[in-house]
């Protein structure tokens, strides 16, 4: 079904409600580890010694845990974490990124063939440039997600391969018609509308291991959602986001953006290419961005390099997600404020690194 142009923010939940429920559904089976019971908290984590290689043999025993200072009791701990995994792919398919999307297409082929369990795991694929669009809802289809992913362009592309004839947003279409999102018509890069779509409408409905893998320089030009709504997203739907940085130096220069030369900016500067038009020295600093996200999800953040090329960064999110703690406890301050609340997880061997959320939002 086509989506119009201008609409709401709300309008991949309106979208997703047209949709068979069934495709909502698949991955919520109950599951008696990750209780509905607003009392339990739920953690994964992993676990590095100082060399940065993965610690999997510690025992409950070996972890200390506090709630905003006070310490707490694990009661649910087990090594092999077998729970169904929930991924969501969300790819920058702004102009900057256009001589990285096939890179990122096969490479996010190749994940999804390697860490995918048939019958057991799902994912969905989102891209987002001015708008944000749902290009394959949950599945477990890595047909189905290629089909996807194979759709991946920046609108620039898109132009180019209709003629020269389309413009923003994109017409509707994609997967079987469903496509969703929300547009504009005007300038921008809405990662940050991308993170709090996933999280909000489609994560936080899910149950077991839930993660995003953000692939993006980091630079958001046109979001109606901050920062801070988007990682609260990810937090309140219990979501892990993994940020890849994978950037072209050139993405922002008179050539390399997408859209021939400079132009004057959302902001009212001189753009340097993107869609939301931000000269070079105001640009925000996309690295320290997602590096953000990731660390107050408890996610992991990546930048792509010679030393670091992209299917080597996703091996190492496959040995992540293969090797997490899964951890449970009832925190003691029930009574307390309903806010945003600090968790601290530690071991008691020194110089060990682990990684998990920074705190959470209880249940209201």
């Amino acid at each position: 079904m086509p989506f119009e142009a201008n609409i709401s923010r709300r309008s991949l939940l309106s979208a997703l409600a047209l949709l068979p429920a069934t495709r909502l559904l698949r991955g919520q089976q109950p599951n008696t580890t990750f209780s509905a019971d607003v009392k339990v908290v739920n953690l994964l984590a992993t676990v590095r010694d100082k060399q940065g290689q993965i610690l999997r043999d510690l025992s409950k025993e070996d972890f200390l845990l506090d709630e905003d200072g006070h310490p707490q009791t694990i009661s649910y701990f087990s090594r092999e974490t077998d729970l169904p995994l929930t991924l969501g792919l969300l790819v920058d398919t702004s102009g900057s990124e256009r001589r990285m999307i096939p890179d990122e297409r096969r490479a996010s082929v190749r994940f999804f063939e390697q860490v995918m369990r048939p019958e057991k795991d799902f994912a969905f694929v989102i891209h987002f440039d001015f708008e944000v669009e749902l290009l394959e809802d949950l599945t477990n289809s890595r047909e189905k997600l290629e089909k996807a992913l194979n759709q991946l362009d920046t609108p620039q592309l898109q132009r180019q391969q209709q003629g020269g004839g389309s413009t923003y947003p994109y017409p509707g279409g994609g997967q079987g018609g469903q496509r969703g999102g929300r547009g504009r018509g005007g300038g921008g890069t809405d990662l940050y509308d991308a993170v709090f779509l996933a999280g909000d409408e489609l994560m936080k409905k899910q149950r077991g291991r839930k993660a995003l893998i953000l692939l993006s320089d980091g630079v958001d030009t046109g979001s109606k959602e901050t920062l801070g709504s988007a990682v609260e997203s990810a937090q309140r739907a219990d979501t892990l986001v993994y940020s890849i940085l994978f950037e072209d130096p050139n993405g922002y220069g008179n050539n390399m953006g997408g859209f021939g030369g400079p132009r004057m900016g959302r902001r009212g500067g001189m753009g340097g290419g993107r869609g939301g038009g931000y000269p070079q020295m105001n640009r925000p600093d996309g690295k320290k961005i997602l590096e953000q996200i990731s660390r107050e999800t408890g996610g992991r953040f990546f930048e792509v390099s010679h030393k670091w090329p992209i299917d080597k960064v996703f091996e190492a999110i496959e040995e992540d997600l293969r090797n997490q703690y899964s951890l449970g406890y009832t925190s003691d301050q029930q009574g307390a404020d309903r806010g945003y609340r600090r968790v601290h997880l530690a071991t008691k061997q020194k110089g060990t690194v682990v990684q998990t959320r920074e705190g959470y939002y209880p249940v209201t």
